[in-house]
């Protein structure tokens, strides 16, 4: 992995403040996956087994509700999905469907347990990091929610800051 590689990873916000060395240890534990434009990372309801980070492409995250598929985010290189799959052990709340040709990150519960087992210190900040990302999101949710309950019309989470 070259150091421009290296250096766009540590401003994704899951690894941010890994160390360098850490870095690779963990990318030699995961996986990368390619999936076509149009295909599926995942169902809702699928199995959680692993989260994701995206490297190159763009997908959509949808939702079933009443035979439908409603689109709830979109997400691009630098965004991660299925990081619940890390903490809880639910199915997923959600579907993902590549809008381009992607790229992506694979970390299962096994990478981050030789994290663990590597350094600890170390696991606890990716712990953080998720935990952060997580966070983030609810907050949104959040918004989104309250406004709706206010009688505000839909907003998608870019159209109010992240606190």
């Amino acid at each position: 992995m070259d150091a421009t590689a290296l250096e766009w990873l540590q401003r994704v916000p899951v690894f941010g403040a890994l160390r360098e060395d850490v870095l690779k240890f963990l990318l030699k534990q995961g996986s990368v996956r390619e999936v076509a434009e149009g295909d599926w990372f995942f169902r809702e309801g699928d199995p959680a087994d692993a989260m994701f980070v995206l490297q190159r492409g763009a997908v959509v995250v949808l939702k079933g509700w009443r035979g439908r598929e409603i689109e709830l985010h979109r997400l691009e290189a630098g965004d991660c999905f299925g990081e619940m799959a890390l903490l809880d052990l639910f199915p997923r709340s959600a579907s993902i469907r590549a809008l381009s040709d992607t790229s992506a990150i694979v970390l299962g519960p096994s990478a981050l347990l030789s994290l663990f087992e590597h350094d600890a210190t170390q696991f606890a900040l990716i712990q953080m990091n998720i935990g952060r990302e997580i966070c983030r999101r609810l907050r949104q949710t959040d918004e989104m929610l309250f406004r709706a309950r206010m009688g505000e019309a839909a907003v998608t989470p870019s159209s109010f800051g992240t606190t």
